[in-house]
């Protein structure tokens, strides 16, 4: 399926190339609001996933929320078991969790996803996930069994 004919009620975005080294796999970025707590619709081809990471920050600040819009995907915090994503799951991400999120193989994924302000607030990119890890979800290839 390309880009084209994935539905989705926010835009697709432009290629997300100032991430892409964090990613594997194409993702399209569309800011959706701007300020203080910037909203972005992030939108995944079949197989993409971004690399483990960390969200940091205090006094509240640094939790991630992801609204899943169309598609379905990934998410995995570090120690638990992957969580299954499609249109109307919600995910809230405490600041200071390891986690990583994507698409399932055979799928195109989007999210709207915003930080909740504090201080301190910043993004720490890790490691890959890797194919071994990715391709050993339910079903394999990161696909719903």
């Amino acid at each position: 399926m390309a880009h084209d004919e994935f539905e989705q009620i926010f835009p697709l975005g432009a290629p997300n190339d100032a991430f892409a080294q964090y990613f594997i796999g194409q993702s399209y970025l569309a800011p959706l609001t701007s300020g203080t707590i910037a909203v972005s619709n992030v939108s995944f081809e079949p197989g993409c996933r971004n690399n483990w990471h960390i969200h940091h920050g205090e006094d509240g600040g640094g939790d991630q929320i992801l609204l899943c819009t169309a598609g379905s995907g990934w998410f995995q915090a570090e120690g638990e078991g992957p969580v299954s994503l499609e249109p109307g799951s919600v995910v809230h991400v405490p600041a200071g969790t390891k986690h990583w999120h994507g698409a399932k193989a055979g799928s195109w994924f989007s999210h709207v996803a915003f930080i909740t302000p504090g201080k301190g607030v910043s993004n720490e990119w890790l490691e890959p996930v890797t194919d071994e890890v990715y391709g050993g979800l339910p079903g394999g290839n990161g696909e719903q069994a």
